[in-house]
């Protein structure tokens, strides 16, 4: 069936509650689906020039996943040495070396649903979750975790611990977005639909989510989500974590400062240096 065949379908064995479980024809759509994002052929989130953030959410796609819960039953997942119990609709993705991915050994798993392109680097101990697009070139590395639904760019360097926020519900939030060529440093956390432009900088530790104000030091101003939007981490920021006093009441007289991430400048060649080393690893 083509897409918007398959659109059609998943909505309605969605719209269908508990009375799709047991139906052969929702787990064909289900199963359809699944693999249409293994594919790349449709994502929870794609770029949208005509949208304010200039992605839009397939809100359908996210119903199909949550589809795909509510059809599996738990079952027995051995592996060497291993053993794991969870929905039969979502097992882990095997790769095979002609998918051009390289999953180090190490206790790394893809959950089913998800698309990972050629070119992409996954140092153990990752995971990446249903619905998440990992685009060509990225690195995944140690105890860093791909949200569902996440989209990760081309190139990107997501960091020994890296958390990459997930989403399913509700089904039209925004998912978090790393576009291409971005690097995100260690112990970093991205959540709640932010949006990291191309080619920006997340220096060890910064913490982003839809609640977090973001003070751009280079230009003056203070980058916040709006009802909207979410926030957005301009194109070849550098972001480094920060903190401001609390300049009234306890906090004042205590003494406390709050976290505030802070943009120190803007990518230049400097910049590119760091980076360098992850060519020399792929």
């Amino acid at each position: 069936m083509n897409l918007s065949q398959l659109e059609q379908e998943i909505e309605r064995h969605f719209a269908a509650g508990p009375a799709a479980i047991g139906d052969a024809a929702a787990m064909t759509g289900f199963l359809a689906l699944r693999s249409a994002l293994e594919a790349g052929e449709v994502r929870a989130a794609e770029p949208d020039a005509a949208s304010p953030s200039r992605w839009r959410v397939n809100a359908w796609v996210k119903r199909g996943i949550l589809l795909g819960f509510r059809l599996g039953a738990l079952e027995e997942m051995p592996a060497t040495g291993l053993s794991f119990v969870d929905k039969h609709t979502f097992p882990a993705r095997r790769f095979a070396a002609g998918d051009g991915v390289r999953v180090v050994p190490g206790g790394s798993s893809v959950r089913a649903g998800a698309f990972v392109a050629r070119g992409v680097v996954c140092m153990p101990p990752m995971y990446i979750n249903v619905g998440a697009y990992v685009d060509e070139g990225a690195l995944v590395d140690s105890h860093a975790l791909v949200g569902s639904c996440a989209q990760i760019g081309k190139r990107v360097h997501l960091s020994a611990a890296a958390q990459i926020g997930g989403v399913l519900e509700p089904v039209n939030a925004s998912p978090v977005v790393i576009e291409d060529d971005v690097l995100v440093g260690g112990n970093c956390g991205v959540y709640e639909g932010t949006i990291v432009r191309k080619g920006a900088v997340l220096a060890a530790g910064a913490i982003l989510t839809r609640g977090t104000p973001l003070f751009d030091l280079v230009n003056g101003t203070v980058l916040r989500a709006s009802a909207d939007l979410p926030l957005i981490v301009p194109e070849n920021a550098v972001v480094v974590p920060g903190a401001r006093a609390v300049n009234k009441g306890n906090g004042k007289e205590w003494g406390l400062s709050l976290y505030a991430p802070a943009i120190v400048k803007y990518r230049d060649d400097k910049t590119d240096l760091s980076t360098a080393l992850e060519d020399l690893l792929r």
